[in-house]
């Protein structure tokens, strides 16, 4: 074969190696489920028909967004992948469903297998986390759609529900109670924002240092927490009514909708242990709690309705879980009120 392909700036070679390197990586995410082995045209997957009455599909589709400029300037990749799989499975997991199986599609300028493997093993430790297998997927050399150190980062997730049992407005009742649980930052939403803030309004560098001593770039690369493992058992025993997954958009935008028309959602912004980033970014922005609110997870990135009989065991078993409201009858046209009230629990 001639090097005119590689000359164009595709190095096969390369490709065969990168994918060589993310055979240990895929390994790890290995479901009794699976049927095909990497390098396929498609990835193969068992559905167990004797676990569900009448089981549903569920699909997810995410990106990272531009927290992936953040990890291609500091070289810091072995995190980004966890973002991809938590945003797919994180909003599976809001419709009642456990993820099954997870494939990514990252496009890059030039083929880095190294960099590649570091990207891939941050997937592969995202499925792990979920309990979903990483079965396949796309890696594209791109060159002149990107530049050499370039690279965009996709996924695509499917898991499975009981049809009766999936998550609906319907099943969410006034007098609910909100549990929020801790969110690991500012997770994969608003990083727009966030770097006009840091690096454009004001001149931040990766190595300055929040005030409660964490260097910025840790701080925005925290990669975003998964909820799988935590939230399942209440949902196989139907404990919980409704379920919002907070980001892009916050909590104005999530939170109604797992609530019927006729309901809002009472948060009670003092209840939430709001991560010192968030402080910083409204005092560089000028921001009102309200924009913040609109914007980020302020700390807490899935929410769950529940009935009151059930807020102590979930709050005792779950990390963090904090009770942070509660649902009622709309009585205008908000569908989230926030308050600062505290609120016990």
């Amino acid at each position: 074969m001639t090097d005119l392909y590689k000359q164009s700036g595709v190095d096969i070679e390369k490709g065969y190696e990168a994918v060589n390197r993310m055979k240990k990586h895929i390994a790890r995410t290995k479901r009794a489920e699976v049927m095909s082995e990497l390098g396929g045209f498609g990835g193969l997957f068992q559905l167990d028909g004797q676990k569900y009455e009448q089981p549903v599909l569920v699909s997810g589709t995410d990106g990272v967004g531009t927290k992936i400029l953040l990890a291609q300037q500091s070289g810091r990749l072995n995190t980004i992948g966890i973002d991809c799989v938590a945003m797919c499975v994180n909003d599976i997991l809001a419709q009642g469903a456990a993820p099954l199986f997870f494939l990514d599609y990252l496009a890059v300028g030039k083929n880095d297998p190294e960099q590649v493997e570091q990207i891939v093993a941050g997937v592969a430790e995202g499925c792990v986390q979920s309990g979903a297998a990483l079965i396949g997927g796309e890696t594209a050399e791109m060159p002149d759609l990107y530049g050499e150190q370039e690279f965009d980062l996709a996924g695509f997730s499917v898991g499975i529900g009981e049809k009766e049992h999936l998550l609906k407005p319907e099943n969410v009742q006034n007098g609910d109670v909100l549990i929020g649980l801790p969110s690991s930052g500012i997770h994969s939403n608003g990083y727009s924002l966030v770097r006009h803030l840091f690096f454009k309004q004001h001149n931040w560098s990766f190595d300055d240092v929040l005030p409660d001593g964490t260097p910025l770039i840790d701080a925005l690369l925290e990669p975003t927490r998964i909820y799988v493992k935590d939230v399942l058992p209440f949902l196989e025993t139907q404990r919980i009514h409704g379920i919002s997954h907070i980001t892009g958009g916050g909590f104005f935008e999530n939170l109604p909708r797992m609530l019927q028309e006729n309901q809002r959602a009472v948060v009670q912004t003092d209840a939430i242990r709001t991560p010192v980033i968030f402080d910083v970014m409204k005092e560089l922005g000028g921001m009102e709690t309200e924009d913040m609110y609109g914007v980020f997870n302020m700390g807490i990135g899935l929410v769950l309705a529940v009935s009151e009989e059930h807020v102590a065991e979930i709050v005792e078993t779950i990390d963090g879980a904090v009770v942070i409201g509660h649902v009622e009858e709309k009585t205008n046209g908000e569908s989230v009120l926030l308050q600062t009230e505290e609120v016990a629990g």
